[in-house]
């Protein structure tokens, strides 16, 4: 059986609160990643954030894929882990190789909203703010629609 196979369902170890190093192997798109941890891939969810969608092709949704990608892929990063989500994917922020805070630097780059549904974090706002003031990224388009507002309108559809 490949390592693969196993799936992070077989990783004995809570990952809840912890602090590890891992590779990173996935991007799916701004805010959600792949790493491998101890042979088994994990999905992790970048916390504080939330990126315009992939699928269902949102505005800038694979330039923000693009952005994680060079921020992270490929490389060996450190994950600060808080707690998993409904999903089981692993809400975390993530350092990388050049100790930027990724989930920080996506939203510097103007690919992601300060997730204020779930988080409080002043310094993400204040970064959220200066994008859209500078008009970097998304904020360069007339109108942005966020991604929890894009995903709702999906829904109806």
């Amino acid at each position: 059986m490949s390592v693969f196979s196993l799936g992070q369902n077989q990783l004995k170890e809570n990952l809840s609160h912890k602090t590890f190093s891992a590779k990173v192997i996935g991007i799916s798109d701004g805010d959600t990643m792949e790493v491998l941890y101890k042979k088994t891939p994990i999905k992790i969810r970048l916390a504080h954030i939330d990126s315009p969608e992939k699928r269902g092709t949102q505005p800038f949704g694979n330039n923000a894929k693009q952005a994680l990608s060079h921020l992270c892929f490929g490389k060996t990063v450190m994950i600060e882990s808080e707690k998993y989500d409904r999903y089981k994917r692993l809400i975390a922020v993530v350092i990388n190789d050049r100790k930027q805070i990724v989930n920080q630097e996506m939203i510097k780059q103007g690919m992601a909203w300060h997730y204020k549904k779930y988080s409080s974090d002043p310094v993400y706002a204040k970064l959220e703010s200066e994008a859209r003031n500078n008009r970097v990224g998304l904020w360069q388009d007339k109108n942005p629609i966020a991604p929890w507002l894009w995903r709702e309108n999906k829904k109806k559809k």
